[in-house]
C-alpha cells in the first residue's frame, strides 16, 4: 500500500536524505515568496491584482506561487530560467559552435548550462526593470500608489532584487535536482501552484456563500477536475511498444542475445514541458506589456487574456511546436538506431540502421501528434469552459497537467530508488502494477 511505499522510504538512507533535502528547499522557495521587494505599498498593490484575476497576470501570479501579487523578492519566479533554456536550444539547432557543444557530454552541458544562467540573468534584468517603470505608474482602485517613492533608486533596487530573487531560485532547482528528487524547475512549479491552492478552493466557496457562483457550477468544476486528472494519468503512462529481436552471438565461451523486448516511446513523450515552455514564451512580452502604459501595449496585454480566442490558439501553435521540438532535442532515432545494431538488435520486418531510424521516426512522429492533441486539450478547453461559467482560472487545466505530470514523475522516481535496493514502492506484489508505462 501506499502507508508501506514511505515507510520504506525512511528505510533508505540516501533517498531519505534526498526526500528530505528536497522538501527543505522548497520550504526555503515558500519563504521566500512572502519576503517583499523594498519601497512597495503591499495594500495598494494587493488592489490592483484583485482586479487581475482570471487576466494573464493572474496565470503569472499562479507560476510564481503569489509571489508576484505580493511583489516578492521571488516576483519574477522561474520563468526568466525557462525562457533563457528555451532561447538556448532554438539556438543549438542553428548555432554551430552551440551544436557541437550539445555533443561533447558532460563538460558541453555545463557549458550550455552555464550560457542558459547568463541568459536567465539577463531577461531577469530586462523583465525586472520593465515591471518597476510599470509599477511607478500602478494606481490601487482607491487611487493609492503602488510605489512609496518613484524614481532610479526604485527602479535599480527592483531590478536587483528581482534579478537576485530569480537567480537564486534557479539555484535551488539545480540544487533539487542534483542532490534531491524529482526535476528541481518543475517541482518549484508545482510547489507554487499546490501552494495557492488553499486559497482558491477558500474563494471559491466564498464565492458561493456569495451567490457568485451556483452549486451547479461546483459540480460542473469538480467533475471536471476529476475527469482531468483521470486523463492525464492515463495517457501520462500510456506507451507504443515497437518489438525488438536482438540475434543470438556467440562471444568465447558463451552465447549472448536471443531475447525479445520492446523499445517504449511515451505517447507524451515531453511530459509537462510544452504547456510550461508555451506559458513562458506568451508571458514574456505580454506581462511587461501590462506595466507599460502604451496605448497599443495595452491593447495587446488585454488580447492576451486565458479564455479569449488568440490566447488560447497561439497558446495551441506553441504546445504542438515545443512537442515535437522537445521530443525532437531528447530523443534521437538515429543513435537509438545505431545502438540497437551494435549489440545485435533489430525491429523484426525493418532492416537495421537507416531504416530502423526511419519507422521510429514515423512512429515517435504519429503519437507525438496524439500527444500534443491531448495536452492542447487539457490546457484549453477546462479553460475555455471554464470561463465561460465564471468560475477561477486557477482551476485550468494547465495547473492539474503541470502537478499531476510531476507528481507522476517525481513518485516514478523515487518509486526506481526503493526497487534498486529491493524494497516494496507504493503499490505491493498481487496489490496492483507498480507506476510502469501501459500498452
Amino acid at each position: 500500500m501506499v502507508g508501506g511505499g514511505f515507510q520504506n522510504i525512511l528505510k533508505i538512507p540516501e533517498l531519505k536524505k534526498r526526500v528530505l533535502y528536497t522538501f527543505g528547499l522548497l520550504a526555503v522557495y515558500r519563504v521566500g515568496v512572502h519576503v517583499p521587494t523594498p519601497g512597495i505599498d503591499t495594500v495598494a498593490l494587493a488592489s490592483f491584482f484583485a482586479r487581475a484575476k482570471g487576466t494573464l497576470l493572474g496565470l503569472f501570479d499562479m507560476f510564481s506561487g503569489g509571489a508576484l501579487e505580493q511583489l516578492s523578492v521571488f516576483a519574477l519566479g522561474i520563468m526568466p530560467y525557462i525562457s533563457a533554456s528555451i532561447i538556448i536550444q532554438l539556438l543549438t539547432v542553428v548555432v554551430p559552435h552551440l551544436e557541437q557543444l550539445s555533443k561533447e557530454g558532460e563538460q558541453g552541458r555545463k557549458k550550455i548550462t552555464q550560457y542558459t544562467r547568463y541568459g536567465t540573468v539577463l531577461l531577469s534584468i530586462i523583465q525586472g526593470f520593465g515591471i518597476s517603470i510599470g509599477l511607478e505608474s500602478m494606481t490601487s482602485p482607491g487611487g493609492a500608489a503602488v510605489v512609496i517613492d518613484p524614481g532610479w533608486t526604485f527602479r535599480l533596487m527592483t531590478v536587483i532584487t528581482l534579478t537576485a530573487g530569480t537567480a537564486f531560485i534557479m539555484w535551488l532547482g539545480e540544487q533539487i535536482t542534483e542532490r534531491g528528487i524529482g526535476n528541481g524547475i518543475s517541482l518549484i512549479i508545482f510547489a507554487g501552484i499546490v501552494a495557492r491552492m488553499p486559497v482558491a478552493v477558500s474563494n471559491t466557496f466564498r464565492l458561493v456563500s456569495t451567490g457568485e457562483m451556483g452549486v451547479f457550477s461546483i459540480v460542473i468544476l469538480v467533475v471536471l477536475m476529476l475527469v482531468v486528472v483521470a486523463v492525464i494519468v492515463f495517457v501520462e503512462q500510456g506507451q507504443r511498444r515497437i518489438p525488438v529481436q536482438y540475434a543470438k552471438r556467440v562471444v568465447g565461451r558463451r552465447m549472448y542475445g536471443g531475447q525479445s523486448t520492446h523499445l517504449p516511446l511515451k505517447i507524451n513523450t515531453s511530459g509537462v514541458i510544452p504547456p510550461i515552455f508555451a506559458s513562458s514564451i506568451i508571458m514574456f512580452p505580454a506581462t511587461i506589456a501590462n506595466f507599460i502604459n502604451v496605448p497599443w501595449m495595452q491593447q495587446v496585454a488585454g488580447a492576451m487574456v486565458p479564455g479569449n480566442l488568440a490566447y488560447e490558439a497561439l497558446y495551441v501553435v506553441f504546445i504542438f511546436f515545443f512537442c515535437y521540438f522537445y521530443t525532437a532535442v531528447t530523443f534521437n532515432p538515429v543513435d537509438v538506431a545505431d545502438n540497437m545494431k551494435k549489440h545485435g538488435g533489430f525491429i523484426p520486418g525493418i532492416r537495421p540502421g537507416k531504416r530502423t531510424a526511419d519507422y521510429i521516426d514515423r512512429v515517435l512522429t504519429r503519437i507525438t501528434l496524439g500527444g500534443a492533441i491531448y495536452v492542447s486539450t487539457i490546457c484549453v478547453l477546462p479553460s475555455i469552459l471554464i470561463s465561460k461559467f465564471n468560475i477561477p482560472f486557477y482551476f485550468g487545466g494547465t495547473a492539474l497537467l503541470i502537478v499531476v505530470g510531476v507528481a507522476i514523475d517525481t513518485v516514478s522516481q523515487i518509486e526506481s530508488h526503493m526497487l534498486t535496493r529491493h524494497y516494496e514502492g507504493f503499490l505491493k506484489k498481487g496489490g496492483g502494477t507498480r507506476i510502469k508505462g501501459r500498452h
